[in-house]
């Protein structure tokens, strides 16, 4: 038996997920990383190779419980998320730089960053769904927003972020004092009887707050998957946000280097949400039905074909920058 309304998963699916969950982020801290450390591009891509094998697994898995219809949506959503994750990987580069984080310790404050994420997205979740079985017109909002959001980053120049001069950021820094250094590993110390944040603990908040404004749209991008409100199962769009996000870490110090090469990568992602968002409306207005793989074919069409098209034509020297991951 499913363990609440509308979702497919049921108890014993539900212990296994959070089994797997937690024995990944066991073996990634205490591990894998219990040191601090400048992670290789070897063991960032086996890693990351890992958590995509695992999101696999879970999708087989689903299929055998659940059936193909459910490890479709599971497979779509995954990469939807996985899709988005991407951008956003940019704009953790650009907090660690502009921060100065030591390249040892940038993984501490991703891996933290997570693990708060596999919280607040739950939180967004369960608010999310019950929003959409209960008030049919909030798909209406969610897919206005989608669609303002996708035309917005379609045409809307290049500029660089700034999370670490966020509300959330600065409204920390006036409540806490703050080191002048980094003191290692530490979020906090305490000098001459005083407790002290460390400039890596403002990383971590500007991070969450990053987190927290891509679920924004993120979330209901995943809703959008469904062609009718009460479809929405929390179990499908928790597991594969949750998988998506558990080898963020390992993807950021794989694709450090080379992100700037997807630039065609943000029309993509435009166009992803505009699709998405029409569908949502359209689900609404028309009754209008997409099964579930059309959707799964027109994501990859969009992101596979906007990647290939960053490769194929590279950005001209004047226009590339490639800054380290730990500048």
């Amino acid at each position: 038996m499913p363990v609440f309304e509308g979702s497919s998963g049921t108890l014993a699916m539900w212990i296994t997920f959070v089994v797997v969950v937690t024995g990944i982020l066991v073996l990634d801290l205490g591990v894998v990383n219990r040191k601090s450390h400048r992670p290789t591009l070897r063991g960032a891509a086996l890693w990351a190779g890992f958590c995509i094998a695992l999101a696999v697994a879970f999708g087989l898995w689903i299929w055998h419980e659940l059936g193909r219809v459910k490890a479709l949506e599971f497979t779509t959503a995954y990469l939807l998320e996985e899709a988005l994750s991407i951008d956003n990987l940019f704009v953790f580069l650009i907090l660690f730089r502009s921060l100065a984080v030591p390249a040892e310790h940038q993984h501490r404050v991703l891996f933290w960053g997570i693990l708060g994420a596999v919280f607040t997205r739950g939180a967004f979740i369960a608010a999310g769904t019950a929003l959409v079985q209960s008030f049919d017109w909030v798909f209406w909002v969610f897919g206005a927003v989608l669609l303002l959001t996708g035309v917005k980053l379609l045409v809307q120049e290049e500029s660089e972020p700034h999370p670490e001069r966020s509300p959330v950021a600065r409204l920390f820094m006036r409540l806490f004092p703050m080191t002048t250094d980094y003191r290692g590993s530490a979020f906090f110390v305490t000098e001459n009887g005083r407790r002290m944040a460390t400039p890596l603990v403002l990383a971590l908040v500007a991070a969450e707050g990053t987190d927290i404004v891509f679920a924004v749209d993120s979330i209901p991008a995943v809703f959008g998957l469904w062609n009718d409100p009460s479809q929405v199962d929390p179990f499908i769009v928790y597991t594969s946000n949750i998988f998506a996000i558990l080898g963020l870490r390992s993807l950021y110090f794989l694709l450090a280097g080379i992100m700037d090469r997807f630039h065609y990568l943000k029309y993509g992602l435009a166009l992803v949400l505009m699709f998405i968002g029409g569908k949502m409306i359209a689900a609404e207005a028309v009754h209008w039905q997409l099964p579930v793989q059309w959707s799964l074919l027109v994501l990859l069409v969009l992101i596979g074909g906007s990647i290939v098209i960053s490769l194929l034509r590279p950005p001209r020297p004047d226009e590339e920058e490639t800054p380290a991951a730990g500048a």
